[in-house]
């Protein structure tokens, strides 16, 4: 029995006491670091959810505001057509009637002070988004970054079903929010965006690529005179941005 306790008291040695010291501390930094790491990403999904509703909260108020008003806006706007067709005065007419009714739409104001508006609803089927497109007044970068926690936003481009290149950027989270779902959509896809005049237009996704974030050639308005929408979004390790095109649908 001693020669078994005299063999045991050998085998710990000093060193072996200092590798057990330094074990039980690495052990106490990780379950920190783990707990630390875990109310991080608690508080990025409360974050996210708190945005989500936001989001809808503006979609709402959207949605009742369009529905109360069933007239456009056409308030100091004077129309000049000489020798045109109907279908020309059709078209600028409602190219001044979207660009009034934004500019008349309701300025709001973000907690830190950026103000915007909502100009327009993107609906995308198939991954279930339905969300509004915010503006802001500067588009620094500052402003589009709060927004962006918000909601979608406008990038570049005309108004929203104008012709040309209408760019809508939007956060991927990785989850089903926003435009996380975005990279999922493939050729023949379908999106809709409603202006603020009621009007609804469907486009089909006809393209989709990664570029690098300081690449925006995508934005370009050389449309052909056609009406498409740009959808930008990260990919899921935020190294590059997916492109969505689409056209309309005729």
């Amino acid at each position: 029995m001693n020669q078994i306790l005299v063999t045991k008291k050998l085998y710990i040695t000093p060193e072996l006491k200092r590798k057990k010291k330094i074990y039980k501390i690495d052990f106490i930094i990780s379950i920190f670091l783990v707990c630390i790491l875990t109310s991080l990403y608690i508080y990025a999904e409360y974050d996210r959810n708190k945005s989500e509703e936001a989001s809808q909260e503006i979609l709402a108020d959207m949605s009742k505001s369009m529905n109360e008003d069933d007239t456009v806006a056409k308030d100091d706007v004077l129309l000049v057509v000489l020798n045109g067709t109907e279908e020309d005065y059709n078209e600028i007419e409602e190219i001044t009637n979207v660009a009034a009714v934004n500019k008349q739409a309701e300025i709001k104001t973000t907690s830190n002070g950026y103000q915007y508006r909502s100009i327009a609803t993107i609906e995308i089927p198939k991954i279930n988004v339905n969300y509004p497109i915010l503006q802001g007044e500067t588009g620094s970068v500052e402003e589009t970054e709060t927004l962006l926690k918000m909601s979608p936003c406008k990038y570049h481009g005309p108004e929203p079903n104008e012709k040309g290149n209408f760019c809508i950027v939007g956060h991927n989270y990785r989850n089903s929010k926003f435009f996380s779902k975005v990279p999922t959509l493939v050729s023949g896809d379908t999106i809709k965006i409603t202006d603020l005049t009621g009007r609804t237009i469907t486009y089909v996704v006809y393209d989709k690529y990664t570029v690098d974030p300081t690449d925006t050639s995508c934005t370009t308005q050389l449309t052909g005179g056609k009406k498409e929408v740009t959808i930008i979004t990260c990919t899921d390790d935020s190294k590059l941005r997916v492109v969505v095109k689409c056209k309309e649908v005729k």
